[in-house]
């Protein structure tokens, strides 16, 4: 794991700009056309990236899924069996709550979770493994949170999955003890496409239940064509997302994720 987050950081944006850079000065003697394109492509790349009309651009191409009204709350349970909670990462001996926490993407899961919970009355199953191995896991953190502060108890945990992949084929096989096969999915919009295959490839009925919509428009002054140090951000994960799902299709595709 260790390794993919270094290779990650150095190749995909803001790494690969600095790269860019880097290359730009190192070829700018010998190479001097070769330096500028290099030089051209890491601005160019570093002001798109900033920009919040392209985060909203991007997320409209991943956000798929089209969202649950609100009226269908109630009727989930007669869909699905179980409302499943993908994590989303970890926030480390945060002092004010005195331990780690789960990321601000894990916790906007959460709430709608148990909104739907609430109004389903379906039980809950958090699912997201250790950081770097280091416990507690994403789903222990995620169901104290459930617990703590929505009073809503979590029936089960998947501690040990590391990626989306993991995630379902993990949960599949907890799930299936119970002879449960049938889900409502929740995370962020633009990870719903990649999380909901990988479900369904594990041999999982899924209803989605996306939130956290980027493609809305973006509200920003000048129709959001100014640089924002949270569009950089935000690009770096639809990028990522772009890429997980691509490379998804790639190597599982045609491969049995069924326990």
């Amino acid at each position: 794991m260790p390794i993919r987050y270094i290779l990650k950081q150095i190749f995909l944006p803001p790494g690969l700009f600095l790269l860019l850079l880097l290359a730009a000065w190192w070829l700018r003697r010998r190479f001097p056309r070769l330096a500028t394109g290099c030089l051209v492509l890491a601005l160019g790349g570093m002001w798109l990236f900033s920009l919040p009309v392209v985060v909203e651009w991007s997320a409209r191409l991943l956000e798929s899924e089209a969202a649950l009204a609100e009226t269908q709350w109630p009727g989930l349970a007669q869909h699905a069996e179980v409302i499943v909670v993908l994590g989303g990462g970890r926030e480390l001996a945060d002092p004010g709550w005195g331990a780690d926490q789960p990321s601000l993407l894990a916790l906007e899961r959460v709430r709608y979770a148990a909104r739907l919970a609430k109004a389903s009355r379906l039980p809950l199953l958090t699912t997201g493994g250790l950081h770097y191995g280091v416990p507690p896991s994403e789903a222990a953190l995620m169901a104290e949170v459930l617990a703590r502060d929505y009073g809503l108890p979590v029936r089960w945990q998947e501690g040990l999955s590391r990626t989306t992949w993991e995630n379902a084929t993990h949960t599949a096989e907890l799930l299936e003890k119970a002879g449960i096969t049938r889900v409502v999915l929740v995370t962020q919009a633009w990870h719903m496409p990649r999380s909901r295959w990988s479900f369904e490839q594990a041999g999982l009925q899924v209803v989605s239940a996306p939130m956290g919509f980027l493609g809305v428009r973006n509200g920003r002054p000048v129709g959001g064509w100014l640089p924002e140090s949270k569009a950089v951000w935000q690009n770096g994960i639809l990028l990522n997302e772009t890429l997980g799902l691509l490379a998804y299709r790639l190597f599982y595709q045609g491969t049995s994720a069924q326990p």
